[in-house]
């Protein structure tokens, strides 16, 4: 007497997507459309496909779905940071991430552009990719920004406020930071203090200024306007900043520069004119880039985790680009944290006579 046969369901292992398909008489985009919620599918069809996926026991490898989609994602950084050492640490994030992730990353370079111009590379770029990474000094041009929300792509600001509700960044708490490395500087004993401001259409360099404002006022010591002195985040800026701060009748026994590249250019006037760095001067900077630790001495500084702030905005913008045609956009105010990070170049001040 022969026995009947089983139904035997196979191992989830060894079921693809075509096999639902056929059992179900749909094609393998609907099943994808049906288990990743995707689309619109007729409640028919959506039962007849779970009906297929409980039936051969089904389970998809989400893992791989995930790289396949992020495979056909083009994530742009877009980059005029005159810091060398800073785009360093931002190529190195998204990088990084890039390799995480396995999406295609567009490098693009904008020398500076007026509003007309990048209006008109944002739009030429809106072809190309699902997504944008804004670093300092272009995640502060409303020109790009409203273009590339205009043309339905996601954005993330590293580095800057929120500029418009649209957009997503992330960022650090400049003011904050600020502070605590003038405060710093005040408990080591310094009452006269100098600072290089950053670029004055960033808010992140208001943010540090004000940072620093607050953390005097709160000690009662005056903000004395001949000890500001304006840069725009390079070197040679820091360079010809430090000149006329030193050059005082007055000068500081502290210089705070708005990042590092200014504050090694600090440094290095100061060695000029034959001072001791920080026996005669003390100097700190900001960012914590490789440039904080290839001058001599080293610099106290602010760690800002650059490289993993743009491992962080890929991530966003992967949710945002997946869920853009939903309800339910990823729009996201990101603040990491940040730190003080003492080396060799603050001490107390040399009594004057």
């Amino acid at each position: 007497m022969n026995k009947p046969k089983k139904s035997i369901r196979r191992k989830s292992s060894g079921v693809t997507i075509d096999e639902v398909a056929a059992l179900a008489g749909v094609s393998p985009m609907t099943v994808s459309r049906v288990i990743n919620n995707q689309g619109k599918v007729r409640d028919a069809t959506r039962e007849r496909v779970m009906h297929a996926v409980r039936e051969l026991d089904y389970t998809p490898n989400l893992a791989a779905s995930s790289l396949a989609a992020a495979q056909h994602t083009r994530i742009a950084l877009i980059y005029t940071n005159p810091s060398g050492a800073y785009l360093r640490e931002l190529l190195l994030g998204v990088l990084r991430a890039a390799s995480r992730t396995a999406v295609q990353l567009v490098v693009d370079y904008w020398d500076e552009l007026d509003a007309d111009a990048e209006r008109k590379a944002a739009r030429g770029l809106c072809k190309r990719v699902d997504g944008v990474i804004l670093p300092p000094p272009l995640c502060e041009s409303r020109a790009a920004v409203t273009e590339f929300v205009k043309g339905g792509v996601p954005v993330v600001a590293i580095a800057s406020g929120r500029l418009s509700d649209e957009i997503s960044c992330v960022r650090i708490d400049d003011f904050r930071a600020g502070k605590e490395l003038a405060e710093h500087l005040i408990q080591r004993g310094h009452t006269r203090i100098g600072f290089i401001r950053g670029r004055t259409d960033l808010n992140a360099s208001a943010r540090r200024y004000d940072g620093f404002l607050a953390a005097l006022h709160e000690a009662g010591l005056e903000v004395a306007d001949d000890l500001v002195q304006h840069g725009d985040y390079t070197y040679r800026s820091g360079l010809a900043a430090a000149e006329k701060l030193l050059e005082h009748a007055d000068p500081p026994t502290a210089i705070f520069a708005s990042n590092d590249d200014m504050a090694a250019a600090a440094i290095s006037v100061a060695h000029r004119r034959g001072l001791d760095v920080p026996r005669d001067l003390s100097v700190v900077g900001f960012d914590d880039t490789s440039a904080a630790t290839t001058v001599w001495p080293e610099l106290t500084t602010i760690h800002q985790p650059i490289a993993s702030m743009a491992d962080t905005a890929i991530d966003i913008l992967l949710r945002s680009i997946k869920r853009k045609n939903d309800s339910t956009r990823v729009l996201m105010d990101h603040v990491v944290p940040h730190g003080l990070v003492t080396r060799d170049s603050v001490a107390a001040p040399l009594k004057r006579r």
